[in-house]
């Protein structure tokens, strides 16, 4: 038996098991939370040698899915294994990096890798809340030197009450869903979406959290302090007095003057100079220092430089007031074959969004672990390297793409219409072009243009804004609106905010420092609102509302309703009635489980002629009802003309013609095209037809037919 040691808590009526148990002893540290059936299996490495010539703490995140996990068969037909992570695995390894990061020394040089490995997960309880305690605990036990523990919550809100740590069948049912983390009175990332949710409420989300977190946290500090290793004194390189005084003395007034010289580009290249001149200079006075540390003490200058400016006399790098929104420009229609595009400027970041429109059937598939839905509404967001004025790599999104192209979506999911309203399927794209701050929040902007402009009939307009943070303490402070590069990189906070006049619809925080306060994060989001506001009216004086008409270019669809036991008739054996249709017209047909069915065409009239056909298969047969049908068979006593597909009824050689006719064959043959009233349908479904019934009566012709009465046959 497996020498156990086990430890619970109860978190809103949940409980949570922690094990720590040898089956993964040879990591720093390791441990297997569970909530529900959901279990989590958290380890934590650090490499014995630091590397040399790095100005970065190398940290890697890695949340893996195991489709075991939830009992299941996934992949391609010839690779039943897992591969490249999911976006939502990507997503939930974003969220654990940016909550346990700040809580290293930024000077560490050793590898440090973090991976959570699902293995049962019940489909009821997520997984990334009990993965962010399990990278919490793996390292809190180990020997890796870390600032934590930090604990997460996940808030909902259902029938006016909070919900923390929701089942998925809650979460369905909730107008926010929040993902909260942090630790003793702090909160240091936040993730989630909403319904148009007021600040106050948020606010109170938050609260509600940090209650849940504090309680969790102080449950992590006491295993921590029953089993915890003794951390580790990884080495930092010491740099000598001499670097510090030659960079107080004769570069931090220079440094000063560069990070505040006006333009983007302009700042950039006077910081590139005097950073070059200033690790030429400390490599001849300090030849022991690595380049690393030398580059390191460099960027901490500019981060003291600009806390100081911004703190004692609210100067920014651009020259802007704390509170003040950088220059906006907005466009539609710049791209004749797309179907809504729009152009949003704010400042140096220039965002392109565009809008296709799509069939039912087009929506994105998602099946993976844990979820298996279909998406409708799908928003991509791409960052290429010119952007930023520099050369890389062109692929496959990253983990900042899809993370930044998931909360866009997330900010732009509560305008969008339902499916009933606008069956179409519809993905934007945005562009980054140039990047200076907050592209995602740029997406959100450009992407209601896009949208509006294709004539998509959103609920309320939206956009965002990111808010920055200079912090020397909790109530020495100063909250940074329409956040910028420089800022964001030399500062503690980067939140973003996006919503409508009525509400927040998404929401992103993560920090560099330990954790902020409500009082803070109140201040933010007041601040956000009002730039908002400023940033939505620039957007509605653009286009005001969303255009009635679609693009000529995009298709149309019809949406209709047929009797369920008619579906198989739709379809055809084999699909075979279907694919005609397909192939005759040209347009897509989906067909949905309900009778809905909605025909894409890229033309009315090809959309049209497939509904027609479909209509002609579906409509019940009445008495009096004229039809246009082909002959297709005859008798000696009568042809049989299909009225609709693979409907047919008889025309009765006697309903051939006001006359007698001797032979049917000489009235009409297999392939004609006739004319036909439905006289009859008997109590066998038979259908009788006639064509005399639609014709005049020759003059002269007697009342009473010239013929003996034939009998009538069965068929």
């Amino acid at each position: 038996m497996l020498e156990r040691t086990k430890f619970e808590t109860t978190v809103a009526g949940k409980k949570i098991i922690v094990e720590f148990n040898p089956i993964a002893s040879q990591a720093n540290g390791s441990v297997m939370v569970r909530m529900g059936d959901t279990i989590i299996l958290g380890t934590a490495v650090m490499s014995k040698n630091a590397r040399e010539s790095i100005d970065f703490f190398p940290l890697v995140v890695d949340y893996e899915e195991k489709y075991y996990a939830a009992g299941r068969i996934l992949g391609s037909r010839f690779v039943r294994r897992e591969g490249r992570p999911s976006e939502e695995a990507v997503l939930i390894s974003r969220l654990i990096d940016r909550t346990i990061r700040p809580l290293f020394d930024h000077r560490i040089r050793n590898d440090v890798q973090v991976v959570l490995m699902a293995l049962s997960v019940d489909e009821e309880n997520s997984p990334d809340i009990p993965a962010i305690m399990a990278a919490s605990l793996a390292l809190g036990t180990s020997n890796i030197p870390w600032d934590g523990p930090v604990a997460g919550a996940r808030i909902a809100h259902i029938d006016g009450n909070f919900v923390v740590n929701p089942t998925d069948t809650e979460r369905a049912l909730s107008e926010m869903d929040l993902i909260i983390a942090g630790g003793h009175g702090h909160i240091n990332m936040i993730e989630g979406k909403a319904k148009e949710i007021p600040e106050e409420r948020i606010l109170q989300a938050f609260e509600t959290a940090l209650k849940e977190i504090d309680q969790l946290s102080k449950f992590q500090e006491e295993i921590i302090s029953k089993i915890g290793k003794e951390k580790s004194i990884p080495k930092i390189e010491e740099v000598p007095a001499e670097a510090h005084d030659s960079l107080q003395k004769h570069f931090r007034t220079r440094i000063g003057d560069a990070m505040y010289t006006l333009g983007k580009k302009e700042r950039e290249h006077a910081l590139s100079d005097l950073k070059f001149e200033w690790m030429e200079s400390i490599k001849e006075r300090c030849p022991e220092l690595s380049k690393g540390m030398a580059s390191l003490l460099f960027e901490e200058t500019i981060d003291e430089t600009v806390h100081e400016r911004i703190l004692t006399k609210g100067e920014r790098p651009d020259g802007r007031h704390v509170k003040e929104v950088r220059p906006l420009l907005a466009e539609t229609s710049l791209l004749p074959r797309a179907h809504g595009s729009g152009l949003f400027f704010r400042g140096d970041t220039h965002i392109l969004s565009t809008v296709t429109l799509g069939a039912p059937g087009d929506e994105l598939l998602i099946e993976g672990m844990d979820v298996r839905t279909k998406k409708h509404f799908i928003h991509h967001y791409n960052f290429p390297p010119f952007s930023v004025g520099e050369t890389g790599r062109m692929g496959s999104p990253g983990r900042r793409e899809i993370g930044h192209g998931a909360l866009a979506e997330k900010a732009l999911e509560a305008i969008i219409p339902p499916k009933e309203v606008f069956p179409y399927t519809i993905r934007i794209v945005s562009e980054t072009l140039s990047s200076n701050g907050s592209s995602s929040m740029g997406s959100v902007c450009a992407s209601l243009l896009a949208l509006m402009d294709a004539g998509v009939p959103i609920k309320k307009p939206v956009a965002g804004i990111a808010m920055g943070l200079m912090m020397e303490s909790d109530t020495n402070y100063k909250v940074l609106t329409d956040l910028q590069g420089p800022e964001d990189h030399h500062g503690d906070m980067d939140f973003k905010a996006a919503g409508t006049k009525d509400g927040l619809t998404a929401i992103q925080m993560d920090v560099k420092v330990k954790g902020v306060t409500l009082g803070i994060l109140k201040d933010a989001l007041a601040d956000a609102k009002d730039a908002r506001m400023k940033i939505m009216s620039v957007l509605l004086e653009c286009i005001g509302e969303s255009r009635k008409t679609l693009s000529p270019y995009a298709p149309r669809i019809i949406q209709m309703q047929i009797p369920i036991d008619k579906i198989r008739d739709v379809i055809g054996p084999g699909g075979k009635t279907i694919n005609e249709i397909i192939a005759e017209t040209g347009a897509q047909i989906d067909i949905e489980q309900t009778g809905d069915i909605y025909i894409t065409g890229m033309t009315q009239e090809a959309a049209e002629k497939a509904q027609e056909r479909i209509a002609l298969i579906t409509k019940e047969i009445e008495v009096g009802t004229i039809y246009k049908g082909k002959v297709t068979r005859i008798f000696e006593f009568g042809a049989m003309v299909e009225v609709a597909p693979k409907q047919e009824g008889l025309v009765h050689i006697s309903e051939l013609a006001h006359q007698r006719v001797n032979k049917v064959s000489d009235v009409v043959q297999v392939g004609d095209e006739v004319t036909v009233q439905v006289t009859q349908i008997d109590s066998l479904g038979r259908i009788n037809l006639s064509i005399k019934a639609l014709t005049e009566k020759p003059d002269g012709m007697p009342d009473e037919e010239n013929h003996k009465p034939r009998p009538q046959h069965r068929r």
